[in-house]
């Protein structure tokens, strides 16, 4: 699964949802869960909010289904900072988070964690938010190609996440390193994930190598349209 919790509020930022959100999230039973824009601390969120969690939120979201979790943080600013999750039922051997930033303000990241899969070798789940400009995504996406070619070549590799990718470029990059995109291997097309209450633009993606994917959904209707303004995407992956 991969969502974007736009920070635990929802769209317009006019209501925080977060406890809303864990329990649809701990419906789907999913084994690993990709997520962007998690908070990891926000002094005045947390002094103003009533049901703000004294845990950081990707703790908060794991709770007893994922017992292992990693955070990357991307963006720090005076009250706190936020960046990607992931959430994992398998033990994380260990993790990284890439600083993929090119300039200004706009700071991202790509989370690379390591799993232990019974029965496989490592399996590497890659979280990324990538950046709203063009130019930016395009070089952002070249470095995500050329580090999952440094990758070991028969090593099953899943990346997740928001790709803002709305003119359709990422497919070309990735497909030079092996990478297939889960629903346009289903559909022809990547999947329709923003706005939540109404999907227009493709903007979020999941992709594998050395696995196969099946069953792609995007969880677009109640509650999930009133949680976030990105839907979340779900896949089986085979290894």
């Amino acid at each position: 699964m991969t969502a974007n919790v736009h920070k635990g509020f929802t769209f317009f930022n006019r209501r925080f949802i977060l406890p809303e959100l864990r329990d649809a999230v701990n419906t789907t039973s999913a084994d690993v869960v990709f997520m962007q824009e998690v908070i990891g601390a926000h002094r005045v969120h947390a002094e103003r909010w009533q049901n703000w969690p004294d845990t950081p939120q990707y703790e908060f979201l794991a709770d007893t289904m994922w017992p292992d979790f990693a955070y990357g943080r991307n963006a720090v600013y005076p009250d706190g900072d936020h960046g990607n999750a992931l959430l994992s039922k398998f033990p994380i051997l260990r993790y990284d988070n890439l600083d993929v930033s090119i300039s200004g303000t706009e700071e991202r990241g790509m989370l690379h964690s390591i799993l232990d899969v019974p029965g496989q070798r490592d399996v590497h789940a890659i979280c990324v938010h990538l950046g709203l400009r063009e130019t930016h995504r395009d070089e952002q996406l070249r470095s995500l190609r050329d580090f999952i070619e440094s990758l070991p070549a028969n090593e099953a590799v899943i990346v997740a996440g928001d790709f803002n990718d709305w003119r359709l470029r990422a497919d070309r990059i990735l497909n030079e390193c092996g990478m297939t995109e889960a629903f346009v291997n289903a559909f022809g097309k990547p999947a329709r994930s923003f706005p939540a209450r109404l999907p227009l633009l493709r903007l979020d993606r999941i992709y594998v190598r050395n696995a196969t994917t099946h069953a792609p959904a995007v969880l677009s209707q109640r509650p999930w349209s009133h949680l976030s303004d990105h839907a979340p995407l779900v896949v089986e992956v085979r290894l």
